[in-house]
């Protein structure tokens, strides 16, 4: 096993089909990957071993993507080299990835309609759960492992999924169509993010009965990505469409909602400080948790959509 020289910021450059390596300090553009298919889209970084995973979507967009990916990019952290691929034949459309209770990676595949089970140490595909749905393009596991959820967008559902069993065993129908999805850190509640108008769905997580719908304060138009802090006191929600990202307190009393760059998607948290990806203008902005202001931005690439320390 093999770890980072030194600590850096990775990013997926989207619009510009390319892995960027940040110097967290002096935020310049260190290296650029540029060895992969189309398109790169979402990140993980595992940092017990190193290594980053960034799937090859396809080239087009979620609901409109005729020509799909099927590879799992694998990076090296230290040697910050793309090492290899893993493919995930015959399923497409890779999205979003988690690491399992049994260490396996949990792969979204849109198009196929499944969750696919990687192996890391093998580097091969070694199962597949279906979600009853190809617009499963989110997911989220519930903190004690038991469960797998995924947000299916245009069906208006949530897959709950029994990773014992890895088994579908129930879809919960919403009000909208979807664009994200969290599990709240005491796995109480799921998050589901509209993606009709400005509101959050907290779920019930054993019931899986709507509790509440919470209207997101100052922003004009429908969010998509929901992720919290790694210490579970703040809720993230970006909304591509109002060039947004509001700040929640966990009881979801409290919300500070600022000014960002062009459609904003994912983003990274490091300590008291907040890194936006900003896909539509290449821009990263750096909230101070603290103050609950934007502190400053920087240019990274075309247009990073998602992006990690390590």
């Amino acid at each position: 096993m093999s770890t980072p020289e030194a600590r850096g910021l990775i990013a997926v450059d989207k619009m510009g089909g390319k892995v960027l390596f940040v110097d967290p300090v002096s935020y310049e553009t260190t290296l650029v990957l540029d060895d992969f298919e189309r398109v790169p889209h979402e990140l993980l970084v595992v940092l017990e071993t190193a290594t980053a995973y960034v799937p090859i979507y396809g080239d087009g967009i979620h609901g409109r993507n005729p020509n799909p990916g099927h590879l799992l990019s694998v990076i090296d952290l230290a040697q910050r080299r793309h090492v290899g691929d893993i493919d995930l034949s015959p399923y497409v459309s890779p999205h979003g990835m988690l690491i399992g209770p049994d260490g396996l990676l949990y792969v979204t595949c849109e198009n196929s309609g499944v969750v696919a089970l990687v192996d890391r140490t093998k580097r091969a595909v070694v199962g597949a759960i279906e979600t009853g749905s190809t617009n499963a393009h989110r997911l989220a596991i519930a903190p004690d492992g038991c469960w797998l959820y995924t947000e299916n967008e245009e069906d208006a559902s949530i897959s709950v999924i029994d990773l014992s069993t890895r088994r579908l065993v129930r879809q919960v129908a919403m009000p909208h169509p979807l664009a994200g999805l969290a599990a709240s850190p005491d796995g109480e509640l799921l998050v589901a993010v509209s993606d009709q108008e400005p509101v959050l769905f907290l779920v019930d997580s054993a019931s899986f009965d709507l509790v509440r719908t919470v209207t997101l304060d100052g922003v004009p138009k429908a969010a998509q990505v929901a992720r919290y802090s790694p210490d579970g006191k703040i809720l993230l929600v970006t909304s591509l469409q109002s060039a947004t990202a509001t700040l929640i307190d966990p009881t979801f009393t409290h919300q500070t909602t600022l000014a960002v760059g062009k459609q904003p998607m994912d983003a990274a948290f490091d300590g008291d400080a907040l890194f936006v990806a900003c896909q539509g203008d290449g821009s990263i902005h750096v909230i101070e948790l603290v103050s609950r202001t934007v502190s400053r931005r920087f240019a990274a690439g075309v247009g990073c959509e998602t992006l990690a320390f390590f």
